[in-house]
């Protein structure tokens, strides 16, 4: 790991923090029972990774994006760190080290439904006290409760200095737990919401009363949502799914850049939606992440 901590400069639109790995993604006719083997029909290698999905995501929609995150010294981390920069991220606060770059399996359906297999090695503490916050510049900040020691330092460092913080709430951890108390908005898992309160309504009921912004995503259902004792629902836009790995990550990004870019509440609901819809029309959460360009085509288009 680094022996003196980040001092670069970072000025940016949106921070995204947290999780990366490199993504091998097959289509499989089924997802295979016990001691089965499965034929798969194409194989596709790319980034991924829920705050690393993120920034890419910021970075297409046209925000001047960052990640800070751990990538291993390693081939994996090689190509996901020229994939980023290929996709004008600005790479200068990751963190490189002997641990290998998690690697996620992902075998997806005919009807887009995926099944993930996960290797994180022991990586998790790599950006604790490795960053000299007071360099850090941003309109908007994603964590996804990855690098917990680093996100507490990213969101306190964020209150001191009224930058808005949003939490890729995916799965209930303690870790996760603790964070969604210290963030400006909760974006939320709808596996996450019901583990947390018992069901997404309660969840959400639950969130609210920790957080002051609440969304929770609810797949082809769309979302809900609670700002104080303000609720609504919004419905998910009607797209052909081929692939639904990276979803919530386009979704969380296209959030945190909205946000930077001033958008208001149903605004920014209604686009984090769409990019999220778009990136599911085609294999491989990276690959269908759309552009600024494509969200205002379909914004155009589309009735919501």
């Amino acid at each position: 790991m680094n022996s003196q901590p980040i001092s670069a400069p970072l000025t940016v639109d949106v921070l995204c923090a947290g999780f990366a790995c490199h993504d091998l993604v097959f289509d499989v006719p089924h997802h295979p029972g016990a001691d089965e083997k499965v034929r798969s029909t194409a194989l596709l290698n790319c980034g991924g990774g829920l705050a690393s999905n993120a920034a890419v995501t910021a970075a297409r929609l046209g925000c001047r994006t960052a990640f800070a995150g751990y990538l291993g010294n390693d081939v994996y981390g090689d190509f996901h760190l020229t994939e980023l920069q290929a996709d004008g991220v600005d790479t200068d606060w990751v963190i490189r080290g002997s641990e290998p770059t998690p690697l996620s399996t992902i075998l997806v359906k005919p009807d887009g439904l995926r099944t993930i297999v996960s290797y994180r090695g022991n990586s998790e503490g790599a950006c604790a006290g490795q960053y000299d916050l007071s360099s850090l510049r941003a309109k908007s900040i994603l964590i996804d409760g990855n690098q917990f020691a680093f996100a507490e330092e990213l969101t306190a460092h964020a209150r001191a200095h009224n930058i808005p913080v949003v939490i890729d709430a995916d799965a209930l951890r303690p870790q996760t737990a603790a964070l969604v108390e210290q963030v400006d908005y909760v974006v939320a898992s709808e596996r996450f919401a019901e583990e947390y309160g018992g069901s997404a309504e309660a969840g959400l009921a639950q969130l609210a009363t920790v957080a002051p912004n609440v969304v929770v995503t609810l797949g082809h259902r769309g979302l809900i949502w609670q700002r104080g004792t303000e609720r609504g629902r919004l419905g998910a836009f009607p797209v052909n799914a081929i692939d639904t790995t990276g979803a919530g990550d386009a979704f969380h990004g296209a959030f945190a850049a909205g946000l930077a870019q001033g958008m208001v509440w149903g605004e920014l609901l209604r686009y984090a939606s769409a990019v999220g819809a778009l990136c599911c029309t085609k294999v491989g959460g990276r690959v269908g992440i759309p552009t600024a360009a494509e969200v205002a085509a379909f914004l155009a288009t589309h009735e919501h």
